[in-house]
């Protein structure tokens, strides 16, 4: 019976693989045309390119006047991305598992406020934080932004992992405490295995809001030594004496590869995350 099944329920299935395809082509064919103008020449009123070139990637070995080079704003980038993330993994790791866990005073209204808090934009937010970090002279740094950066995806990150603890059996953990674990040894290696596909999700979507931020860092980190990605690439916008279309696309592919790879890795974590565990 199950050899007969497959086949039908694969067949039951090309319908939805052929719309999405057909939806999804124009997608696909915007992007090679983009590739594809990074890497030829053509004339203003030209349909097909007349010949190949490297010069709209120049920016890779050399540092155009006016901008930050390439390679330090992809390490300010990387390093702005993955604290943002491991503050938040860390942080919203251990107070979900308190408000999922433990008798906190107060705990329903801690919980609507941090709701609450996340439903702010952080754009309303701005000025504040301007000042804020003006004055305890952390503005126009790397870890000003960071922090703010993660207090702002907190919220979200610690309803998340409570969620997912809410669905972990006690028995996992009345078993280790049965065992003489601590309650700190319990969650770091009973519970947390059992949470780990919400973890790494919450980890791809805390890096990659990161990545994308533009706002915050043009904002509160402006400075060449300390500018990301987003800020270089907009900066191609507001240059009208040295525009380059194509390069703009060039260091706009540039920054899509981080993104690719990212979802080709974890890929697997986002289309089979559940939440909670078995009973051991």
């Amino acid at each position: 019976m199950a050899e007969q099944s497959q086949p039908s329920a694969n067949y039951r299935s090309w319908p939805v693989i052929t719309a999405l395809t057909i939806v999804s082509l124009p997608l696909l064919l915007m992007y090679v045309y983009l590739f594809l103008d990074t890497v030829t020449v053509k004339q203003p009123d030209a349909l097909l390119p007349s010949g190949l070139t490297l010069n709209h990637w120049r920016f890779l070995w050399q540092t155009t006047a006016g901008k930050a080079n390439i390679w330090q704003v992809t390490v300010n980038t990387l390093l702005f991305s993955a604290c943002t993330t491991s503050l938040v993994l860390i942080v919203s790791s251990m107070a979900g598992y308190v408000l999922s866990r433990l008798n906190v005073p107060a705990r329903g209204f801690f919980l609507a406020g941090v709701m609450v808090l996340h439903a702010f934009p952080s754009v309303t937010l701005i000025i504040a934080i301007f000042i804020v970090l003006q004055m305890i002279g952390l503005y126009n740094s790397l870890i000003g932004v960071i922090l703010v950066k993660a207090a702002i995806d907190l919220p979200l990150g610690i309803w998340l992992m409570k969620g997912f603890y809410d669905t972990v059996p006690w028995e996992i953990e009345m078993a280790g405490v049965v065992d003489g674990a601590s309650r700190f040894r319990v969650w770091r290696s009973l519970v947390l295995p059992q949470v780990k596909p919400g973890i790494m999700a919450l980890g791809l979507f805390s890096f990659l809001s990161g990545w994308g931020e533009f706002i915050l860092p043009q904002v509160l980190a402006p400075g060449n030594d300390v500018q990301v990605l987003s800020v270089y690439l907009a900066g191609f916008l507001a240059d009208d004496n040295n525009y380059d279309f194509n390069m703009f696309k060039a260091v706009g592919l540039f920054y899509l590869i981080p993104v690719l790879i990212a979802y080709a890795l974890f890929n697997k974590y986002l289309m089979n995350i559940y939440g909670g565990g078995s009973k051991g």
